[in-house]
């Protein structure tokens, strides 16, 4: 079996990085399961456990951890292990704040060219939901778009698709079918030769069922809506690199229950851009839209032309923000001055 690596997104900067690290074997993450990558190369899927050079730096920072999308170096051994020497630089990260107390993040996807947040449109789609994500597809770099699925069992997909756009400023809002093959074709441009399409989104959004629609087979287990709410099941339980046939991936991730925001305030910025344009109409450069004078966010507010929800919501995700950036800076701190207290103890032995 042979790989196309090229229409996977392999190219000459890429190539560069072999020639400087001794010609070690390139290939594509599709996936990682407890530490064993199933890589794609040029002559077909290696599974790959990791080299000491990354376990090295993965001690320092755990987003250095090879994911699903990321493009790697593979060593060979004369007991042939195949183990991840490196993990080459990532264009664009998806990356969310873990659940522990550390503050620190996990890379859910590497080098998408676009990441689509998916969200049904049955029973009704959560608006919040999307601003964070959009929030987080924007601060990795990747183009963001809003897919919202299941538009066969919507009465006017379209016009629910014109109402979300006010909460996804300058992205595109597509209403797809993938049981039906509708409104697909916008999607298959994002999944063209040499460019990969992230996919993100909570379970049941329709997410596998996209990705089986976009590779034209049934590489993703997917399961049907529950009658008592309408709801999709939790299918997919690893992020899953696909290859579609001419070329392009599509990159499944898990359904995600909550999406913590790590420092991504420019991300932010983007998502609510509505906002922003507005604080910057404010007298003050300072302001903080709570009872200041010539306050134009406030003015938006009182006049209806920014939706109370809508600010509520920016506010919360700001908060959220500056809570973690503040726990960020404590550990790092805590780090630094592990790292004197070392260098003290070391100094100081005979």
């Amino acid at each position: 079996m042979t790989i196309d690596l090229t229409a996977l997104g392999w190219d000459a900067d890429r190539a560069a990085h072999v020639r400087r690290r001794g010609g070690r074997r390139p290939g594509r993450v599709a996936r990682v399961d407890r530490g064993v990558c199933t890589v794609l190369c040029a002559d077909g899927p290696v599974r790959a456990t990791l080299g000491g050079a990354v376990l090295a730096a993965a001690a320092r920072d755990l987003t250095r951890l090879p994911c699903a999308g990321d493009w790697v170096l593979l060593g060979a051994w004369p007991d042939g292990n195949v183990t991840v020497e490196a993990v080459l630089p990532r264009r664009t990260a998806l990356i969310r704040r873990t659940a522990g107390k550390d503050a620190s993040g996990q890379v859910l996807a590497a080098n998408l060219d676009a990441a689509a947040v998916v969200e049904p449109v049955h029973p009704e789609p959560d608006t919040g939901r999307i601003e964070r994500l959009l929030s987080l597809a924007h601060d990795s770099g990747a183009r963001p778009l809003v897919v919202l699925t299941k538009a066969d069992l919507a009465a006017d997909p379209e016009a629910v698709a014109r109402q979300l756009a006010a909460v996804a400023p300058g992205v595109p809002v597509l209403a797809v079918s993938a049981e039906r093959g509708t409104g697909l074709e916008p999607l298959r441009a994002e999944v063209a030769p040499g460019r990969t399409l992230g996919l993100l989104g909570p379970s049941g959004a329709g997410k596998s069922s996209l990705v089986n629609a976009l590779a034209g087979a049934a590489v993703m287990p997917t399961q049907a809506i529950r009658r008592v709410d309408g709801k999709g099941r939790h299918t997919t339980t690893w992020r899953a690199l696909i290859p579609v046939p001419g070329g392009g991936a599509v990159l499944d991730t898990p359904g995600v229950r909550a999406v913590g925001l790590l420092d991504g305030s420019a991300g932010l910025d983007r998502a609510f851009a509505d906002i922003a344009e507005l604080a910057a109409g404010c007298r003050y450069g300072d302001c903080g839209h709570d009872g200041e004078p010539a306050c134009a966010v406030r003015e938006a507010l009182d006049s209806g032309e920014l939706p109370v929800r809508r600010w509520e919501s920016w506010r919360r995700l700001q908060r959220e923000l500056a809570h973690e950036s503040g726990r960020r800076e404590t550990r790092l701190a805590a780090e630094r001055r592990g790292g004197w207290r070392s260098a003290r103890r070391r100094a100081a032995r005979p």
